[in-house]
């Protein structure tokens, strides 16, 4: 049985050697939809794989609230000057502070954790050395909450929250700039006019920077963190200058500009579950367009809902690509099918010597079955090529991601093979039905 088989499968082959330029373009449709398909795929895969990324630098279910210098709703505002306020007066927000982190911790139980921010731009001596930098005030929270991790040393203690102690951690930036010689835990850094003892090291975060700057993230590698309280009481707290300032219209500096008066410049909240996140997030809105006085100098975003959202879109434009790669292929198979008739009707004589000769009508089914097998199988090979090839070209020039999966290679060959048994079947049966007499009498 085997030596039949194989005795048929060369003569297959013989058969696509003898014509092989009509076999080449038999494979065309089935070349160029295994590189669609595989493609496509990578396509579709290196922009889930880049939103995924996106997810675990801003961290899963969470709320980012940004501070911002805006004025009230125009509706509130009008009421409170209808109210006997002067024209030029503001309603007054105490800005993003510590208060608003207390409030939502006690009314909202689904709120997993907080991380409240203060970031503060800076000057950093070391041995001679001066440069910018930031110098951020977080909790502990902070490093959690956007997966950093520590490389060396170790993350804040309560007690240096509770008292403001000079500590800080530094990222791998800071580290190649100021350190490149010698282990910086237990050394000093001056960050303004503060001395401070490095007790961590952040483990590099690699991401690109148009990814950064589309999430609105910072840099990480490149800060200084301290913890919050440190940052309030050695650095600046911009509640106590404001607090000063109340009656001055919110604090307005003298050249007629609008001074900074948030305590904080960002808090992330993590809500628990995922289901919760928008219904959190309008919870959270309405607690702090009350507790500012309806002035929205906030902003507020879901990130990973605007990831989701953009992953859908992704995934729709996908399935229409995939979808006009199939068309592809089911062309190519088509082709597959006309030309394997023709070649039925060209080889009349020769199917019926093999009939003749003994051949029987599996035996002819075999031979032109296998010889559709191998030309898909040849299509779709060269087509895998051709399809890994466009998915880097199209990486490499377009700054599209692409990522080529085990997976959807073996999908595009077991699709070509399954095209060339589903279109080479019908001719095949066709040609073993011939009558032998009537094939060997045909010109």
């Amino acid at each position: 049985m085997m030596k039949k088989l194989l005795f048929n499968f060369q003569l297959a082959l013989e058969g696509v050697a003898a014509n092989r330029l009509r076999a080449f373009l038999t494979a065309l449709g089935i070349v160029f939809g295994v590189a669609a398909v595989i493609a496509m795929l990578a396509i579709g895969t290196g922009a889930r794989e880049a939103i995924l990324a996106q997810m675990r630098l801003i961290g899963a279910n969470n709320i980012v609230v940004t501070s911002l210098m805006e004025a009230a709703e125009g509706d509130d505002a009008a009421a409170a000057q209808s109210a006997g306020q002067e024209k030029n007066t503001k309603p007054w927000s105490p800005g993003l502070n510590l208060g608003d982190v207390r409030a939502i911790h006690a009314i909202l139980p689904g709120v997993e954790a907080i991380s409240p921010e203060v970031v503060l731009p800076t000057t950093v001596i070391r041995d001679g050395k001066i440069g910018k930098s930031r110098a951020v005030g977080v909790t502990n929270a902070f490093f959690e909450l956007n997966n950093l991790n520590v490389e060396r040393g170790k993350l804040f203690h309560d007690v240096h929250q509770e008292k403001g102690d000079p500590v800080c951690i530094i990222g791998q930036d800071i580290v190649r700039r100021y350190f490149s010689e010698g282990n910086p835990i237990g050394q000093r850094i001056k960050c303004g006019q503060t001395w401070l003892r490095i007790i961590g090291v952040l483990k590099e975060r690699i991401a690109k920077k148009d990814q950064l700057e589309n999430l609105g993230i910072r840099d990480y590698n490149q800060d200084i963190y301290v913890p919050l309280q440190t940052a309030l009481i050695r650095f600046k707290d911009r509640s106590y200058a404001h607090s000063r300032n109340i009656g001055d219209n919110r604090g307005n500096s003298g050249n007629g500009g609008e001074e900074n008066y948030h305590q904080l410049d960002r808090m992330v909240i993590r809500v628990a579950e995922s289901d919760e996140l928008l219904a959190t997030s309008n919870v959270v809105a309405r607690l702090l367009k009350r507790r500012h006085q309806t002035v929205i100098d906030y902003e507020m975003a879901v990130p990973e809902k605007m990831l989701e959202a953009q992953q859908q879109t992704q995934d729709t434009f996908n399935k229409v690509l995939a979808f006009i790669a199939g068309i592809s292929l089911l062309v190519g198979g088509i082709g597959i099918m006309n030309i394997m008739l023709a070649s039925v009707l060209e080889r009349t004589k020769e199917i019926g010597t093999r009939r003749s000769l003994g051949a029987t009508q599996q035996d002819i089914v075999q031979q032109f079955l296998l010889e559709a097998v191998f030309i898909s199988l040849l299509g779709g090979i060269t087509g895998i090529l051709l399809g890994v090839g466009a998915a880097g070209f199209i990486g490499a020039n377009y700054e599209i991601p692409t990522q080529v999966s085990a997976w959807s290679v073996i999908l595009s060959f077991g699709v070509a093979s399954v095209i060339g048994l589903v279109f080479g079947l019908f001719p095949a049966r066709r040609a073993a039905k011939l009558d032998p007499i009537k094939a060997l009498r045909s010109d």
